[in-house]
């Protein structure tokens, strides 16, 4: 029935998510989600929604959200946009911001939901690529743009450019638009934060699916200058002026009143990550250096696409990509400590082989 569709929905090639299978037993890395779970103040919180007042509609502005974010980020609420999940936050910028004339930039490897919305919103694009490194370089971005958007840590090689190389950047481009991705800053990288305050054309994004384990709550946000924040809210009226539901507002709210727990549960899975990077080392992979909740890493006796369907035979579940650059890769997410124990013991037989 497809004669019924839109013109543009024939040429769109759908961003294609991490599958979500239903496997006893199964060691689920695939898809950066936390092993930790939720903060216990937030789930309370979110079940103290669950009331009566579910039949009124959520604040449309998420005050007591932004004015929460605000405080964390040291930003005014004005300079502080919420969504559904940070990916609707990156749509509401592709839309707003990121559609110009000259092309938009981004690396030739990175989060794929950006050609995805090129696409969606016709907007003109160029890639520039990372380095034999697997990083990327500034320098590559001092050409004519429109606007940029890079994602730091990048996803999916994990590595993460430091808050002076931003700030390289944007001085380089202090007349567009430059967005930075941090949907993994909270694991090691340098938040762009503090530069918005210098330079109004920086927009940051984040998100409260990783690092806060809210992925299921689907709560992203953005801070920027005021004028980019209004830019948001008028593609966000325009589409949906009631995103965030009540008991999302408020999990998200207690998720980061809780610091105790958010610093414990960031320290726990960078100490895991460490023993992740050291045991995949010593089975003879490369890893490339991670400042997010996963690594990205290869082994130069066994094909990635390979590796990761010998995984799932053993019920353990890990992240393939099959562009060019990186098939011999896989991404792993950063588990529990007993997650990345079966997964070392299913590698060590794997590889042995």
């Amino acid at each position: 029935m497809s004669r019924f569709w839109s013109e543009e929905v024939h040429g769109l090639a759908p961003y294609q998510p991490g599958e979500q299978p239903r496997i006893p037993g199964l060691v689920k890395l695939n898809t950066n989600e936390s092993p930790l779970g939720p903060s216990l103040r937030a789930l309370a919180a979110i079940r103290a929604e669950a009331a009566d007042s579910l039949r009124l509609y959520p604040d449309p502005e998420a005050t007591a959200l932004r004015e929460t974010l605000a405080a964390y980020h040291g930003v005014r609420r004005d300079e502080v946009f919420v969504g559904n999940g940070s990916d609707e936050v990156l749509a509401h910028a592709f839309a707003a911001l990121l559609r110009h004339e000259a092309p938009l930039l981004f690396p030739d490897i990175t989060y794929s939901f950006y050609p995805v919305y090129c696409r969606l919103f016709g907007i003109t694009h160029q890639i520039v690529p990372l380095d034999d490194a697997m990083r990327i370089r500034i320098a590559d971005y001092r050409r004519p743009a429109g606007a940029i958007i890079l994602a730091n840590p990048n996803a999916p090689t994990g590595i993460a450019l430091s808050r002076v190389e931003i700030a390289e950047l944007l001085d380089a481009h202090r007349d567009i638009p430059v967005v930075i991705d941090e949907a993994y800053v909270d694991f090691g990288a340098e938040t762009a934060v503090p530069l918005i305050a210098t330079y109004p054309n920086l927009l940051v994004i984040q998100t409260m699916s990783k690092s806060r384990a809210l992925a299921g709550l689907r709560v992203g946000y953005a801070i920027g200058d005021a004028t980019l924040i209004e830019a948001l809210d008028r593609v966000k009226n325009s589409f949906n002026s009631y995103p965030l539901g009540r008991p999302a507002q408020a999990g998200a709210i207690a998720a980061i009143e809780d610091e105790t727990f958010f610093q414990a549960s960031r320290a726990t899975l960078i100490a895991n990550r460490a023993l992740l990077t050291e045991g995949l080392s010593r089975l003879g992979f490369e890893v490339l250096p991670s400042s997010a909740n996963f690594v990205f890493a290869r082994h130069p006796a066994h094909d990635g696409a390979a590796l990761a369907a010998a995984l799932r035979e053993r019920a353990v579940l890990v992240r393939h990509f099959a562009s060019p650059r990186v098939a011999g890769y896989v991404r792993i997410t950063v588990g529990s400590g007993d997650q990345v124990g079966l997964l070392m013991t299913a590698l060590r037989t794997i590889v042995s082989v």
